[in-house]
C-alpha cells in the first residue's frame, strides 16, 4: 500500500453483507478546520447494515458505490488549517458526518475536528469505537430530548442493545426510576446497569407490567409488535414518547392526540462535546461499554450478518489498526 492510498470497505451495490469487500481508496487528505484520523477500529450500528440493502441512510447516501460507516476511534495524523482543539498524536473517538457517509469502515478517516473529541483514557480503542453513535442517540434522546430529570419514570425498549444499554445508564445517571425490556437472560446485566426494573418482553406485554410512565425512549417501533403504539399506554397524560428507528407515523401522531401524550421522532447529530461529556462519565466508572464481538475489516460482511441476527449485547466493532 503506498501513502497515497489505503485498504477500506466498498460496496458497488446495494444487497446482503456479500455485497461489503476490501479494496484499496485513495487516503482522504483534511481540509482547513478538518483532521486525519488514523482508524483503530469502528463500530457497527443497525443503520449500517440498514442502509448497505438499501434503506437506513441510502436516500441520502445515493447510489453505491460507498464506504459505510460512521463510529471511529483512533489517533490524530494531520491537522488542517484552522484547528486548535486537537493535535498529530492525540487519541480521538467520533461520529462524523452523520448522516452524510464518512467512510468509516476504512483506515483513514477526515472530519471537521470538533465532531471528534479526545477517547476516554479508561478504554482502548475497540470500546471507544462502540460508543459515539449509539451513546450520542441514547444521550440526545434521554438528556436533550426528553430532559428527564430525577424521580421520573422511563422506560426503555430493547434495552440491551447497543443504544439501549447506554440509555438506561443515562437515565439512572439523572437519577431516574429506569424500566427495561429485553429477554429474560439479559435482566441480571441490565439490572447491574442501573435499570430498576426489568420486563420480558418475550413472555409479558410491557403495558400489563408498568403504568404511569413519564418518557419512553422507544427504539424498536411499529414495525415490531406495534411498540411504539404500544407504548402510547404506559404513558402518564403529557408523557412523551421518543421514537426512534422510524419516527412518528400520521397514524402514531394521531394515536398520540388522542391518548392526551407527546410523540417526537428523532434523528442524532455528531456532538464533541456530548462525547467529551460522555468520556467523562466513562473515566469516572460512572457509564460501562459493552462489546459482545469484535471482526477484522476484512470480514465486514460476517459482522454484519451477526448483527442483523440479532439479540446483540451491546455492540459489534470492525478492528482496522493494531
Amino acid at each position: 500500500m503506498s501513502a497515497d492510498t489505503m485498504r477500506a470497505v466498498v460496496q458497488d451495490g446495494f444487497g446482503g453483507p456479500e455485497v461489503l469487500r476490501v479494496q484499496q481508496v485513495p487516503r482522504p487528505a483534511p481540509l482547513p478546520t478538518e483532521v486525519l484520523v488514523r482508524v483503530h477500529a469502528a463500530g457497527i450500528n443497525p443503520v449500517d447494515w440498514k442502509t448497505r440493502g438499501g434503506t437506513g441512510m441510502a436516500g441520502l447516501l445515493g447510489e453505491p458505490p460507498f464506504t459505510l460507516g460512521w463510529d471511529v476511534s483512533g489517533v490524530v495524523e494531520e491537522v488542517g488549517f484552522g484547528v486548535t482543539t486537537l493535535k498529530v498524536g492525540d487519541e480521538v473517538y467520533g461520529m462524523p458526518w452523520f448522516p452524510r457517509v464518512a467512510n468509516a469502515y476504512a483506515e483513514y478517516v477526515t472530519a471537521p475536528a470538533r465532531q471528534f473529541a479526545r477517547k476516554p483514557a479508561a478504554v482502548d480503542h475497540v470500546h471507544a469505537a462502540a460508543v459515539p453513535l449509539a451513546a450520542l442517540t441514547a444521550w440526545q434522546a434521554v438528556v436533550d430530548t426528553a430532559h428527564v430529570q430525577a424521580g421520573q419514570r422511563v422506560l426503555i425498549t430493547a434495552a440491551a442493545g447497543g443504544v439501549g444499554h447506554f440509555a438506561v445508564q443515562f437515565a439512572r445517571h439523572l437519577g431516574a426510576h429506569v424500566i427495561a425490556t429485553a429477554g429474560a437472560g439479559r435482566h441480571p446485566w441490565l439490572i447491574e446497569l442501573g435499570a430498576d426494573e426489568a420486563i420480558d418482553y418475550t413472555t409479558t406485554r410491557f403495558e400489563d407490567a408498568t403504568k404511569e410512565v413519564d418518557v419512553v425512549i422507544d427504539l424498536v417501533g411499529d414495525a415490531y409488535d406495534q411498540t411504539s403504539t404500544r407504548s402510547l399506554n404506559v404513558l402518564r397524560p403529557g408523557g412523551l414518547l421518543v421514537a426512534i428507528p422510524a419516527g412518528v407515523s400520521p397514524e402514531l401522531a394521531q394515536a398520540a392526540e388522542a391518548a392526551g401524550v407527546r410523540v417526537t421522532p428523532f434523528l442524532v447529530e455528531p456532538d464533541g462535546a456530548a462525547l467529551t461529556t460522555i468520556a467523562g462519565l466513562i473515566d469516572a466508572g460512572k457509564v460501562v461499554v459493552e462489546v459482545e464481538e469484535t471482526f477484522p475489516l476484512e470480514q465486514a460482511g460476517a459482522a454484519h450478518a451477526r448483527g442483523e441476527a440479532g439479540r446483540t449485547r451491546g455492540k459489534l466493532v470492525l478492528t482496522v489498526t493494531n
